[in-house]
């Protein structure tokens, strides 16, 4: 359990900074930085069991049928990178305070970084791959947030939206990466993939698997062709640079190579991928960084150049280069981290990045001055430093991989080229900043920021000191323990300053001088740049995505041009096509399987409901008539529905059948009674064409199906009605019981929806003619007297025929479907008869909490079964004997199916009700722009 509180403790601190900015920036801090102490308290704890072989793990089942589980592992390899994230995190969040103005909502930033820092904690202790990914999602979200914390400032929104775009994608082709390497392993289970390697890479599938994976990887590692998104999120506050795009996200992509390493890192596919990528990426992003004049954009594009190099090494894939990329994982950390802290006192303490604005601050800064030029050496790979050992360790490796064969010199002479314009480019910024006179005075008289603020990367800078000269005491333990989750077996390891005069060796020298003389040569290098057009990434992805957009406009132009018998079309001929598709490739279309005979009921049927459905086609102008024939459609489906054995549906078809002819009747009365002729011969000869052509085809289709023998899941609802319902109606039992989650989402689906008309009827009122739409004058006798006492006479006989259609529901045809479409009816047909005012003040309730109500009660029933120890609407039921009455069954379903009733009848009367009191006798005032809402005059013309 103590795994699962690293990762809970974070989570918790998204909520501590909001709350706590009202006490003050200093406390606010205080209270953020908490549970990151004490989750790195935690991870440190696990250590002993670590160092004695053990594997700390935590599981908890939650989506089994998706192969889901919320499990967390702690090996060697998480520990370096939960180790990194709480470590630099907890240095950023006090940097952070002073960095930040007062003005600035501190709390929400700091909730932001503890977002990220929860969702990079998740992706490096996962133990399970669908959980990686959705961690792995939400540091794409999280971070688009901190990028974009200056929203007031259009270059934060465009590099917050293409670093969300290319992770974003990214993130999609990780997704089907994962699915498929799941799938190859059997399992989901980190374990299980990781002990699973020879397998998966002899799989077939294996080389789009690893093309999804890498593109996830590359992408948020900011590989070349993908790194462009990087430098422009420099848009972001310093401390997210330092920790988002030096420490954390961008090694995001480097964990799970390295995490999945065991598993698909054996082939000489990964080899030739990871490696040239790596190699191009290292080049690429070295070379920009000694052009660019931005102090932050020169590190953002030496942080891609230092992806490059360790991805290159996971390429290389023998053992020490594994080790190598683990170690420069850390160095990178600690001396890039100093590095954007340090360009962000610059910026804060001077009001620029601009290297023209800068120089000669060793005067007016001289401890910064002195912490950026050992973290700079650190970068450039100068000895007694880090990073001298890791580049080091990276040239050794370049020289004996076997990849390239006989043009494997390529390899150590790209390394020793990266080299040299590593040290040129931080030999560049330092001199730049610190010792070359500015030809611009900055916005700002420079001074040194308070002491806090340059203590964290003063702790850093003494890390790259400490490890550089004692490598062997500070590095080796913990480079020994990642290591082992990544290989086999770990090659002895012997870190030391002095390795003897080797060619690794020769190559940093190399570096070290050619990186001098090229910063010598600097000028000519811009004068060379300069014969380029600049391109900007970001003006050239906003242009891609302008692009992208007006094709989807042309697109929807052209297809959505607001014809509903298009879009009818389009659909109806894309069922017809699939329909087609797959009856062709049938042998034949005769089963086998005897049908039903056809007698002269079955004919009789067949004919009236051809008849009323081209009725309804040919009358569709004389809107009265062409409802009357599609009533009558509907009428011969319930009675097949009962022709066939199936009474609950032909009840339901018919009782929604009467409410649909209510409502449609309802609207109609709004309307013309006529329509004018609008569609073309042309049309009609398309329209009659699909029209027939469908329905031969689904006629095809349905005699194919009950020509043949086919199982049906049917069975299985019919064998466990009674014994795991306790119910003889199989319908009614499927919908409270075994597929009860589906019809709880429909009720509440049914009782939004008519909240949703209750609210948009509620106050429109529309003149009610006093004639028909050919000038006969309505009836004035509004409220007939024979209708009324019909109605008052159905209403208690219909209300207690819906009671028993409720009551029986269970076990013969009925429920609370029925029996509030019933009921509904009923009270429908007052309204009718006698008016809305007469009926109001009879039945003077109100009909929304009668939905709510019902979807509560629905609820509630399946909550109820928590108390019991079971699952989500588990139902329960007994058989009982009561004198007088005999035996009896009462089930909890039922207590389920009274708030479908409720719902139901509350949904239906909420719209039938509110559309029937719509009109108006008086007519709304022509200037009244709001004549729905306001009291109309009255005219003497209108009928009372």
């Amino acid at each position: 359990m103590t795994l699962a509180w690293i990762p809970l403790l974070t989570l918790l601190g998204v909520l501590i900074p909001v709350p706590m900015e009202r006490f003050g920036r200093r406390l606010c801090t205080l209270a953020t930085a908490t549970p990151v102490v004490i989750a790195l308290i935690l991870v440190l704890s696990q250590l002993p069991m670590l160092l004695s072989g053990g594997l700390p793990h935590f599981s908890l089942t939650w989506i089994p049928s998706l192969g889901l589980d919320l499990a967390f592992r702690l090996d060697g390899l998480s520990l370096l990178f939960a180790v990194l994230i709480l470590g630099i995190g907890l240095l950023i969040i006090l940097y952070a305070s002073y960095y930040l103005s007062a003005e600035e909502a501190s709390g929400r930033f700091y909730a932001y970084l503890m977002l990220f820092m929860t969702s990079m904690i998740g992706i490096v202790m996962a133990d399970n791959l669908i959980l990686l990914w959705i961690f792995w999602e939400l540091t794409s979200l999280s971070s688009f947030l901190l990028i974009g914390f200056w929203s007031h400032w259009t270059d934060a929104r465009k590099g917050a939206r293409m670093a969300m775009t290319v992770t974003g994608a990214g993130g999609l082709a990780l997704l089907a990466g994962l699915l498929l390497l799941g799938d190859m392993a059997g399992s989901f289970d980190m374990g299980t993939v990781l002990a699973s390697g020879e397998a998966i890479v002899a799989d077939d599938r294996y080389p789009i698997m690893l093309v999804l994976v890498l593109l996830g990887a590359f992408t948020k590692s900011a590989q070349f062709p993908f790194h462009f998104w990087l430098p422009h999120a420099m848009a972001a506050p310093t401390p997210v640079s330092a920790y988002l795009h030096s420490a954390t996200m961008v090694k995001a992509g480097i964990f799970l190579m390295a995490r999945l390493h065991p598993a698909i890192g054996d082939s000489l596919l990964w080899s030739w991928l990871v490696t040239l990528t790596g190699m191009a990426t290292f080049l690429y992003g070295a070379w920009f960084a000694l052009v660019k004049t931005d102090l932050k954009a020169i590190l953002a594009f030496s942080t891609v150049s230092h992806l490059g190099l360790i991805t290159a090494l996971l390429g290389i894939g023998s053992p020490m280069a594994i080790v190598a990329a683990l170690f420069h994982i850390l160095n990178h950390a600690a001396f890039k981290g100093a590095m954007f802290m340090n360009a962000g006192i610059i910026d804060h303490e001077t009001g620029t990045r601009e290297l023209d604005q800068l120089g000669a601050l060793r005067h007016a800064m001289p401890m910064t001055a002195l912490v950026t030029m050992i973290a700079a050496a650190a970068m450039a790979g100068v000895p007694f430093l880090n990073g001298f050992l890791s580049k080091e360790m990276f040239f050794a490796e370049t020289l004996y991989t076997p990849l390239l064969g006989g043009l494997g010199w390529l390899l150590p002479m790209l390394a020793t080229l990266g080299g040299i314009l590593s040290v040129a480019y931080s030999l560049r910024l330092v001199h730049a900043v610190f010792f070359k006179p500015a030809r611009r005075q900055p916005p700002k008289t420079p001074h040194e920021p308070p002491r806090l603020m340059r203590a964290p990367a003063m702790l850093l800078v003494m890390i790259c000191i400490a490890v550089g000269l004692f490598p062997a005491l500070l590095a080796t333990g913990i480079l020994e323990l990642a290591s082992t989750a990544v290989l086999e077996s770990v090659p002895e390891l012997h870190l030391a300053i002095w390795h003897g005069v080797n060619l690794p060796l020769l190559m940093s020298l190399i570096a070290i001088i050619a990186g001098v003389a090229t910063y010598g040569l600097h000028i000519h290098l811009k004068r060379f740049v300069r014969q380029f057009a600049p391109i900007d990434a970001r003006l050239v992805f906003e242009g891609a995505i302008q692009t992208i957009a007006s094709i989807a406009h042309t697109l929807t132009r052209r297809l959505d041009n607001g014809s509903l018998q298009r879009y009818m079309s389009w659909l109806l001929g894309g069922a017809l096509l699939l329909a087609t598709l797959g009856l062709v490739q049938l042998p034949r279309l005769d089963g086998g399987q005897a049908t039903h005979p056809v007698d002269g009921i079955l004919l009789l049927g067949a004919a009236l409901m051809i008849f009323g459905a081209i009725g309804t086609v040919v009358s569709h102008r004389h809107r009265l008539i062409s409802l009357l024939m599609l009533s009558v459609v509907g009428l011969v489906v319930s009675l097949t529905f009962a022709r066939f054995s199936a009474p609950d549906l032909a009840l339901t078809q018919l009782s929604v059948e009467v409410v649909t002819m209510i409502l449609l009747m309802l609207a109609l009365f709004f309307l013309p009674q006529k329509t004018p002729r609008e569609s073309s011969a042309k049309r009609n000869i398309r329209d009659l064409t699909l029209a027939g052509s469908l329905g031969m085809v689904i006629a095809s289709l349905n005699y194919a199906v009950l020509t043949r023998d086919i199982d049906s899941i049917s069975n299985f609802f019919v064998e466990n009605s009674v014994p795991g319902g306790g119910g003889h109606n199989v319908v009614n039992v499927i919908l409270v019981d075994f597929r009860g989650f589906d019809t709880l989402g429909e009720i509440t689906v049914l009782a939004l929806a008519g909240l949703a008309i209750y609210k948009l009827l509620n106050r429109l009122r529309l003149f009610m003619p006093h004639s028909d739409g050919e000038g006969r004058v309505w009836s004035p006798d509004r409220y007939p007297m024979i209708l009324t006492s019909v109605s008052q006479t159905l209403l208690p006989l219909a209300l207690l025929v819906s009671a028993f259609i409720f009551l029986r529901g269970h076990n013969q045809p009925g429920g609370g479907f029925i029996a509030g479409l019933i009921t509904a009816v009923a009270l429908i047909l007052i309204y009718m008869a006698r008016g809305v005012e007469w009926t109001q003040s009879h039945l003077d309730f109100p009909y929304q909490p009668v939905a709510i109500g019902g979807v509560a009660v629905a609820t509630l029933t399946g909550l109820g079964s928590f108390v019991f120890g079971y699952p989500f609407l588990t139902s329960a039921f007994g058989h009982f004997h009561l004198p007088w009455l005999g035996d009896f069954e009462l089930a909890t379903a039922m207590l389920f199916d009274l708030g479908v009733y409720l719902a139901v009848v509350g949904a239906t009367l909420m719209i039938l009700a509110n559309l029937g009191k719509v009109t108006t006798p008086h007519r709304p005032r022509k200037d009244d722009s709001r004549a729905g809402t306001q009291q109309p005059q009255p005219s003497s013309k209108e009928p009372r």
